[in-house]
């Protein structure tokens, strides 16, 4: 579970990179 919750997180933190990166597209 743990390797699972850890996925989740780096998926949630490249998500919010990449909002970051290109405004324009949120």
């Amino acid at each position: 579970m743990i390797t699972f919750v850890f996925v989740v997180a780096v998926i949630v933190f490249i998500y919010l990179v990449y909002v970051l990166l290109r405004p324009e597209k949120f």
